[in-house]
C-alpha cells in the first residue's frame, strides 16, 4: 500500500479538462496559485460532467475568480509515473491539491449496487477486486456523499440520527471495484462496548485489508478541526495507510464577524495540523453533496489510483 509516495516518474499525459483548475506559476519558486474556475466543456468520452443547469449553483459557492489559492509545489498530490516541472506545469483537480495523471481514465459510474454488509475483514468480499473506504466523524455527511458519488439518493442509508452506519457496508461499481461504507466514528449517544466494536473492526479492516486501494477520510470543513479528527487521521498516517482528505460541506460559509471561518481556511488549518504526521503531503479534495461540487474530481482521483493499482 505505499505505492501513494515516492516512485519512479515517467511524463504526464495531457488532457483538456473543465474540471481543472487554471494555474500560474508565481515569481516565487515553487508556488502555483490556483484560481477556482469552472467550464462546461468536455474533457473526455469518459468522464461524468457536471450538468449545464448545476453550473450556476456551483459558481455561487467558488472561490472568486480574482482570489487565488497558492499551492507550493511540494505541497501538491503527484501521483504515481508523474512528472511536473516549470516547462510542463501540471494539470491540478480543481478544488484540491491532486495532479492529473494518465491513469486518470474510465471514471465515470454506470452501476452500483450493495452486496453485503460485514462485521469483521475476513467476512469481506474475496473477489480480490480494488476498494475505497470511507470513513468519518458521525454526521459528517458520509452517506450523503456517497450517494453524491454514485448519483443514487438511497443507495447508501442517509439518517438524521448518526451512528446508523454500523457494519464494512460493501457497494459494487460497474461490476469492477468496491466503495465501502465504515461506521462513523465519535458518536456519543452509542453505547461504549458498540463503540469499541466498531473501532475494533475498522482499525483492523485498514491493516489487513489487501485490497485497499485508500481509505477517504470525510472532514467537515465549515468548522475548525476537531481533535478526534486529528487522532484518526494522524493515527492513519503512523500506521502508514494510504489516505485522500475529503472536505465536507464546503458551501457553508461562516460570517466573519461571528468568529467563523471560511472552509478554505479550516481545510488549510487541518492540512497544517496533521502535516508531521506524514512524510509526504496527502490529497485532499473539496466537496459539497448539496451541490454536487467535487464529486467529478473524486472519480478521476479514484480512477487513477485504482488503474494504477491494476497495473502494479
Amino acid at each position: 500500500m505505499a505505492f501513494l509516495t515516492h516512485f519512479p516518474v515517467s511524463p504526464i499525459h495531457h488532457q483538456s479538462s473543465s474540471l481543472f483548475t487554471r494555474f500560474f506559476l508565481s515569481s516565487k519558486p515553487k508556488t502555483i496559485l490556483i484560481y477556482a474556475t469552472l467550464s462546461p466543456s468536455h474533457f473526455s468520452s469518459t468522464s461524468t460532467i457536471i450538468p449545464s443547469s448545476s453550473l450556476a449553483t456551483l459558481e455561487e459557492i467558488s472561490l472568486p475568480e480574482e482570489t487565488p489559492l497558492q499551492i507550493a509545489q511540494e505541497k501538491l498530490f503527484i501521483p504515481p509515473d508523474t512528472e511536473i516541472s516549470s516547462e510542463k506545469p501540471p494539470r491540478i483537480l480543481r478544488g484540491s491539491n491532486i495532479v492529473l495523471s494518465k491513469y486518470a481514465r474510465d471514471a465515470q459510474i454506470n452501476s452500483a449496487e450493495f452486496v453485503k454488509s460485514s462485521v469483521e475483514t475476513e467476512a469481506c468480499p474475496s473477489d480480490g477486486w480494488p476498494e475505497f473506504a470511507l470513513v468519518g466523524r458521525s454526521n459528517v455527511g458520509k452517506s450523503s456523499l456517497l450517494n453524491s458519488i454514485v448519483r443514487r439518493k438511497k443507495l447508501a442509508l442517509t439518517s438524521k440520527k448518526p451512528g446508523k452506519t454500523q457494519c464494512i457496508n460493501h457497494f459494487r461499481i460497474n461490476d469492477s471495484w468496491y466503495l465501502v461504507d465504515l461506521p462513523g466514528y465519535g458518536y456519543a449517544s452509542a453505547p461504549h462496548e458498540l463503540k469499541q466494536d466498531w473501532n475494533k473492526f475498522t482499525k483492523d479492516y485498514f491493516l489487513n485489508r489487501s485490497t485497499l486501494v485508500s481509505v477517504f477520510l470525510l472532514i467537515d470543513a465549515s468548522i475548525p478541526a476537531k481533535k478526534i479528527d486529528l487522532e484518526y487521521a494522524s493515527w492513519l498516517g503512523q500506521n502508514q495507510v494510504p489516505m485522500t482528505l475529503v472536505f465536507t460541506k464546503c458551501d457553508k460559509r461562516k460570517k466573519k464577524k461571528n468568529g467563523g471561518k471560511h472552509p478554505e481556511e479550516n481545510v488549510q488549518d487541518f492540512q497544517e495540523l496533521i502535516s508531521k504526521y506524514f512524510d509526504s503531503v496527502p490529497p485532499w479534495i473539496m466537496t459539497s453533496s448539496l451541490t454536487n461540487q467535487g464529486r467529478d474530481e473524486i472519480l478521476l482521483h479514484m480512477a487513477q489510483l485504482r488503474n494504477y493499482w491494476l497495473n502494479h
